[in-house]
């Protein structure tokens, strides 16, 4: 994307910023509706007729009645009251909202800029906006998978819609840094070196889904040994080898585990060959990855103790978009 408007790059810019914030608070609000199993209260689609909350206890009781439908209330929650439904539903309804909100004010300023500088300059932010409508329907995909034979969503549906919105922030991210950073580096390394980086955290967030969605940091509460032993006791090793693994809360979190243990190796080898061959122009941005990793990991122990208590969990996955972030920020860097 190439702005010769200085005025219009710098509303861009701007505009970029917002967009990754509120888009940041969005994944964030997300998680928590997980992590207070709020993401079945609203058992309706409602594009545009859930914009407002209910207004009057005709339309309070009107949700409630459609929650009650469902096998999270038969099966989980048949002694819920109205009043603590109304904490659940918030969050949900908090969550789609932020969707909307974005929607527009994403879709508002791309038409202004358009007008502005045409089409083909913007075909980028146009893909952006294209994955952030898909965005919303895989959101609904994944929790239609709750409403039917099931009283959690499906941790597959789950991980698409958190992977989705990692990567819209990393393009956002990517798109940003090309109006507002101009640096060519003579000294860098492979290429496939920070890339495979990325990849590697984005294969974390996947399996980090899959936790959740099974609500698998509840089980062996213990570190560095799962229980008594490094494999879960309750497991056979050759089971990992098999695709039913990604279902099974106890091995889906030893890959989470593991796969960490994997990424802080794969960032050390970077960290000593951007050292070792003295590339001071990737020295800032290494760094700053690595405190955010060595949170992340530390954050991820804690949460894995406490069993995912509520606040360390969410800062867990707030530690991840600052992750992502710099990962990103190191893979621009070494591209230019």
């Amino acid at each position: 994307m190439y702005i010769e408007n200085s005025k219009i790059k710098n509303y861009i810019s701007v505009w970029l910023c917002l967009m990754f914030f509120i888009i940041s608070i969005m994944i964030i609000v997300g998680g928590l509706t997980r992590l207070t199993d709020s993401g079945l209260s609203i058992t309706e689609w409602e594009l545009f007729s859930g914009f407002l909350p209910p207004l009057n206890s005709a339309e309070w009781n009107n949700y409630f009645d459609l929650y009650k439908k469902i096998p999270e209330f038969k099966e989980q929650n048949y002694l819920m009251s109205l009043q603590e439904f109304k904490v659940i539903f918030w969050w949900e309804w908090a969550h789609r909202f932020l969707g909307r909100l974005i929607g527009l004010f994403f879709l508002i300023p791309l038409i202004f800029f358009t007008f502005k500088e045409g089409f083909k300059k913007l075909i980028n932010l146009y893909l952006i906006f294209f994955l952030i409508c898909f965005q919303g329907f895989i959101g609904w995909y994944m929790v239609s998978s709750g409403l039917v034979n099931r009283v959690d969503v499906s941790h597959f549906r789950l991980s698409v819609h958190l992977i989705i919105a990692f990567l819209i922030i990393s393009l956002i991210l990517w798109n940003y840094f090309n109006l507002k950073i101009k640096i060519s580096l003579n000294n860098k390394i492979q290429y496939l070196f920070p890339l495979f980086f990325l990849i590697l955290i984005f294969g974390q967030i996947i399996i980090g889904a899959f936790v959740s969605g099974m609500d698998a940091g509840q089980i062996y509460n213990s570190w560095p040994l799962m229980g008594s032993s490094y494999f879960p006791d309750d497991n056979k090793i050759v089971n990992i080898l098999k695709l039913t693994a990604f279902s099974d809360p106890s091995l889906v979190q030893f890959m989470h585990r593991n796969l960490a243990y994997l990424i802080l190796i794969f960032y050390f080898v970077i960290f000593i060959k951007i050292y070792k061959n003295k590339l001071i122009n990737l020295y800032l941005p290494i760094n700053i990855v690595g405190i955010f990793l060595i949170i992340q990991i530390l954050l991820g122990i804690l949460t894995l103790i406490y069993g995912a208590q509520i606040i360390l969990a969410s800062m867990h996955q707030i530690s991840s978009i600052f992750l992502v972030s710099s990962s990103v920020y190191f893979l621009y860097i070494n591209s230019n």
